[in-house]
Formats: structure tokens, sequence, C-alpha cells
């Protein structure tokens, strides 16, 4: 009888095997591995901003809307639950992605106001937050495209014969990827303009 279950469970092993079911849990964890990483690097970022925000807010106390913003969109990525069924909801996903996009904005203008003040700027913390701010940017642009590049093997090794049978079977589904919100814009080359913008029209004279 011990004999008949072990031939038994070889057989179905390699029937498994053979139809794909490995590789698809090599691809699916894969996927979770790379998600992981996006989070981790988006955590670290969403740590270092408090820091930022408060390293601005003695010298830029007149940028109150600057400052306003970056703290409730850090604030708003907080409220996202990022939990593994993310990976398998595009709307969650969708909602994930517009969270971290609104601080990506945010961040940006916040730098982009500091260039105003001389003496914040030549401070060493404040470079050495930016210099780390920076790199997190470059690793979350690393990690998602490990994360692309995941997704996409997952979802090739699914929809591919015989894979696509027993992913069917199993309940397996494709799974969402990052995509850009602005991707009609951005496919127009932008335009290098040098000549100063034409003059503001004069206000119209009071009614007599």
């Amino acid at each position: 009888m011990r004999r008949f279950l072990t031939i038994l469970a070889a057989l179905a092993s390699l029937s498994l095997t053979g139809c794909g079911y490995n590789s698809i849990q090599q691809t699916d964890e894969q996927v979770t591995s790379a998600w992981s990483e996006v989070v981790n690097q988006y955590q670290r970022r969403a740590d270092l901003v408090p820091n930022l925000v408060n390293s601005v807010k003695g010298f830029a106390q007149q940028e109150k809307d600057v400052l306003l913003g970056v703290t409730n969109a850090r604030a708003r990525v907080g409220s996202v639950q990022v939990t593994p069924e993310v990976l398998n909801d595009p709307a969650a996903l969708q909602k994930f992605q517009a969270a971290q996009s609104e601080l990506t904005g945010a961040l940006s203008r916040l730098l982009v106001t500091t260039e105003n003040y001389p003496q914040l700027k030549s401070d060493q913390l404040f470079r050495d937050l930016v210099a780390q701010l920076e790199g997190t940017e470059n690793r979350i642009t690393v990690a998602r495209n490990r994360y692309i590049k995941a997704v996409q093997d997952y979802n090739v090794g699914i929809r591919t014969f015989p894979n696509n049978l027993t992913a069917m079977v199993f309940g397996y589904k494709t799974k969402a990827n990052f995509t850009v919100d602005n991707e009609k814009s951005i496919s127009t080359a932008p335009k290098v303009d040098f000549n100063p913008p034409p003059a503001a029209p004069a206000p119209a004279a009071p009614a007599k």
C-alpha cells in the first residue's frame, strides 16, 4: 500500500511539473517578492518625509501651502492599506499608485521651493536628507522595474499553453502592472522655447 501511494505521489508530482504548476508557483513568488521591495522603498521614502518637512519648516514659514501639501500627501499614503490582496486587485493597485504619485509631486514642489533658501541649501543635514531622498527615488524606480518584469513573466506564464489550463483549474489570474497616469501627455515631445512669454493684457478701465 505504501509503495502504491509513493508511486501515485510521484506520478502526481511529474504531472504537476509537466503542466506548469511549479513554474506558476515560482513566478507568483517572484511577483510577491518584487512587490515587497517596491513597498519597502516607498516606506523608506515615507519615513524620510517628516524629517524633510521639519528641516524646511524653519526656513520656509511662508510656504505653508507647499508644506501642507507634502504632509497631507504623506498622510494619504499611510492610509492606503498595502496587503498581499493588492496584487490581485487592479482598483486597489491604482489607488496605491495614485497616492504615491501625489506624494512624488508634492515632494518635487517642496524641493523646488527650497531652492529659494540659500542658507537651507548649504546646511549639511539638509543636503544629506535630500541625497537620501534622491537615492530612494532611484531605488523606487529600480524596484518598480523589477516588479514590472516579474509581473510580465508571471502573466506570460499563465497565458501560455499548457500553463493556461493549469491556471484555469487552480484559479490563477493575470496581475495588474504599474502604469503612468499621464500616458497621453508624455507621448508628445516637449516643446523648448526660450522666447519670453507674451505680456499679460492690461486690465480693463473701470466703467464710468
